[in-house]
């Protein structure tokens, strides 16, 4: 397959396991494309066209040639340094053809803020109301694009470039792919205790790789013993949200959060209103989403994997 054939998969299924549904997905696409045909010759000069068809943001192609990919090496984490690396590696005779990253990078990494949306309907879906929750999620959105705003955001996409590596990420379609995958999970094993919530997450295999680079499962706010309550998966969405939807979602009646991280404010809001924390690891939940992305891109193509950058791979 091609890169971009990759790509494509990768995208289609990622929006086969969006919390939002297809349903919802078609639409924003569809308002994208109205938006589009409705704009000026000027505005549509830089307009994003990409996002016509890929409603995730954050994930993107960055560099490709063209060429059939066969061996590709896979980190969490593929800046400059280890674009310098596989090139060095392909010196030595590896002939690595494409270098895929989770977290986003150049224009992806500048699009992270739009994905958040998705947390708007996260957030109701646990019963928070829908006006609140976009009102909550508007403000915090904002935040992240002027953060993101004074980035060097083509520093490792030029680089890719110069080097001529293929190059490209996919953060949200697998983020989507763990959220869904422990939402299912947890609703089948109906855990009762924060205690049931960590030895789930210890029988799965990424989860093990991460106790032992004690980055592993853990209870960041309450105790093995604290009932679980109404389980809120917190896995996508781009980056965390903030405190306020902690509340609003202590107010719908969750008692447990379980995600990759989070912030100093928004444990001290989840312990103020009696809400438990369990914190399933980043570096693991990573692995996990893109783990399970890849079995359904090796379904259509296999690739010869080259782990880097604190990614394992572990097939199912």
């Amino acid at each position: 397959m091609k890169l971009n054939e990759i790509f494509k998969l990768c995208i289609q299924e990622g929006i086969n396991v969006d919390p939002r549904g297809k349903e919802k997905i078609e639409k924003l696409l569809k308002k994208r494309n109205e938006q589009y045909t409705k704009m000026d010759e000027e505005e549509k000069k830089y307009f994003d066209k990409e996002c016509l068809w890929n409603p995730f943001d954050d994930s993107r192609i960055l560099n490709d040639d063209g060429r059939s990919i066969h061996t590709v090496i896979i980190g969490i984490d593929m800046e400059t340094p280890e674009l310098l690396m596989t090139n060095l590696l392909n010196k030595s005779g590896m002939k690595i053809d494409a270098v895929w990253a989770h977290h986003p990078e150049g224009q992806a990494l500048i699009g992270l803020d739009k994905v958040m949306a998705l947390q708007i309907d996260t957030l109701a879906g646990a019963g928070v109301p829908i006006n609140q929750a976009e009102a909550i999620m508007q403000g915090r959105m904002k935040d992240v694009s002027q953060a993101l705003s004074p980035q060097n955001s083509e520093r490792v996409e030029q680089a890719a470039k110069l080097l001529g590596i293929n190059f490209l990420n996919t953060h949200t379609p697998a983020d989507n792919h763990v959220n869904t995958y422990l939402t299912n999970l947890f609703n089948e094993r109906k855990p009762e205790t924060l205690g049931d919530i960590i030895k789930i997450l210890k029988e799965i295999p990424e989860y093990q790789e991460g106790m032992k680079q004690k980055i592993g499962p853990t209870i960041f706010v309450g105790s093995e013993e604290n009932k679980a309550g109404k389980i809120f998966i917190d896995m996508t969405g781009g980056t965390e949200s903030n405190k306020e939807a902690y509340k609003k979602l202590a107010d719908s009646g969750v008692g447990t959060i379980v995600g990759m991280h989070v912030g100093k404010e928004m444990k001290q809001e989840a312990e103020k209103n009696h809400m438990n924390i369990v914190i399933a690891g980043h570096i693991p939940s990573d692995n996990l989403g893109m783990n399970l992305l890849l079995d359904k891109v090796e379904k259509a193509n296999k690739l010869h994997i080259i782990e880097a950058s604190g990614f394992k791979r572990i097939k199912r």
